[in-house]
């Protein structure tokens, strides 16, 4: 069964210091389609998130390329499969240099945190429990 990719694309600042980031958070980076211009960073078979430094960013649209430390551009949510598990990785990102942007959510059913990434890029985290998804 075919099932469908995203690859969200991310203006940056400071490759190198996102590279670090990303891999400090336990992701990978496909050198195939990475140069000195961007960065493929695989989250998951599904999920390839494109780093691209803002001249390289700019190339693919003739609109503004927003502040991310002051606007919200997109909120990028990640599913984990436990509490624990979006515990550790916004543990994670604040020990790499990102920021927690706000309290823990707790709805027992649905737990999730958030934080920036060094560019101020919002990743959302949150585990739901799957008996609630199966119905």
């Amino acid at each position: 069964m075919y099932q469908q990719m995203i690859f969200p694309n991310l203006a940056v600042s400071d490759l190198e210091v996102s590279k670090k980031f990303f891999t400090d958070l336990g992701y990978s980076l496909n050198p195939q389609f990475s140069d000195e211009n961007c960065a493929s960073v695989v989250i998951s078979e599904q999920i390839v998130l494109m780093l691209l430094l803002k001249p390289r960013y700019a190339d693919f649209t003739s609109k503004a390329i927003a502040d991310s430390t002051t606007t919200s551009e997109v909120l990028l949510a990640l599913n984990a499969e436990s509490r624990e598990k979006v515990d550790e990785l916004v543990e994670k990102a604040v020990a790499a240099g990102g920021k927690e942007t706000r309290d823990p959510q707790d709805h027992g059913f649905m737990y999730g945190r958030s934080f920036d990434d060094p560019d101020g890029h919002t990743f959302e985290v949150f585990w739901m429990d799957p008996a609630t998804v199966e119905g």
